[in-house]
């Protein structure tokens, strides 16, 4: 199973309102070069979103984020989402996560939590806030002593930065929002998201792999 960290350098991060403008958005990042897209569970309208894009955009690799409890787990999978993605864990998060036989990304921000996740087998996560955390400093200082961990920095990523975590050994593509502007989205101006995640995906050669 392909790493949802090679999929492409940048998983939008999205928040959607209106379940109808799911497909249009997932079929303007995925032509911009941006398949893997994490729909987060914090409206109404996520898990209908994450079932039309796992049904109509094919091309597409639909995860949902903003995963808290056990319950997200089962009904993102049952809706279709074929990666999970978390701002934190516990143990009870992770098993239900482990469980789901889909690929997930738990959410760090201290050292310590980094390490309780190697110890049970967790390679892969998600650093989370970013910038508010340590941003790049923060993660080439543990690089050296946990080099066998491996990131998607999240929150507080953007266009000026973003090159410069792709650029750590220890990360493997970032998240964020910025191709995909308020009011390009309330506006449903699909060509200038399809744009902006062009110049996203150009950040960094998009693999083209699949989960």
């Amino acid at each position: 199973m392909t790493s949802v960290l090679d999929l492409a350098p940048v998983v939008p991060v999205v928040v959607i309102e209106d379940a109808s403008d799911a497909v249009p958005l997932a079929r303007a990042l995925v032509a911009g070069g941006l398949p893997a897209i994490e729909v987060t569970l914090r409206t109404p309208a996520a898990l209908d979103a994450v079932r039309a894009i796992a049904g109509e955009v094919p091309e597409a690799v639909v995860g949902a984020g903003t995963v808290v409890t056990p319950e997200q787990v089962t009904a993102s999978v049952a809706a279709g989402a074929r990666f999970l993605v978390s701002p934190g864990w516990t143990d009870v998060l992770l098993e239900a996560m482990r469980a789901s036989g889909v690929p997930f990304l738990p959410g760090v921000s201290t050292v310590s939590e980094v390490v309780a996740l190697l110890e049970r087998g967790v390679r892969e996560m998600k650093f989370f806030p970013a910038q508010a955390a340590g941003g790049t400093a923060y993660l080439k200082s543990i690089a050296g002593p946990l080099p066998q961990a491996r990131f998607c920095p999240t929150g507080g990523i953007g266009p000026a930065n973003a090159a410069e975590y792709l650029s750590l050994p220890n990360v493997g593509c970032v998240g964020g929002t910025w191709m995909l502007p308020a009011d390009a989205v309330a506006g449903r101006d699909w060509g200038r998201v399809e744009r902006l995640a062009r110049e996203a995906a150009g950040l960094r050669g998009v693999s083209g792999a699949q989960v």
